[in-house]
């Protein structure tokens, strides 16, 4: 029998020029990923940045949600997700919360709870953060988390 598709949830964001195109090839690139494909997205919207370096704080960010489907499971998909990154060029350094070309969080996979080091699902702090909320809550409105 044949595994239906799993849902991920996943939220987008850029603060290095050109903005637009960035999430454009994100999104891209999520679809050209095997067995997966974008079933939904947010309007793009504009953010201050959270939790950044003072040098970095005038450096907004555009954001913006996606619910996918894949046949992939949940550690390929993390593993594919950290590659297009690293493939737009975000650069991971000593320094937390500096500029990227692209983020790319796993907000939700079909409700699953993961508690590991490479892991942590639903995503710890995206009922916090404005710029993960309000998009969601624009496709998936009445979307709540298994925790």
């Amino acid at each position: 029998m044949k595994k239906s598709p799993s849902t991920a949830i996943l939220s987008l964001g850029t603060n290095i020029e050109p903005r637009q195109e960035n999430l454009a090839a994100a999104r891209e690139k999520l679809n050209a990923l095997p067995g997966t494909a974008i079933i939904g997205e947010s309007s793009i919207i504009e953010t201050d940045p959270v939790d950044v370096p003072e040098e970095f704080s005038s450096r907004k960010f555009l954001n913006q949600i996606v619910k996918v489907e894949t046949s992939l499971d949940v550690w390929d998909f993390s593993e594919k997700i950290h590659s297009i990154e690293d493939v737009l060029g975000r650069v991971r350094g000593p320094v937390r919360n500096t500029p990227r070309t692209i983020d790319i969080d796993i907000v939700d996979f079909d409700n699953l709870v993961v508690e590991t080091k490479e892991l942590t699902l639903p995503h710890p702090r995206a009922h916090e953060r404005d710029f993960v909320m309000r998009p969601l809550l624009e496709i998936l409105p009445d979307f709540k988390f298994a925790k």
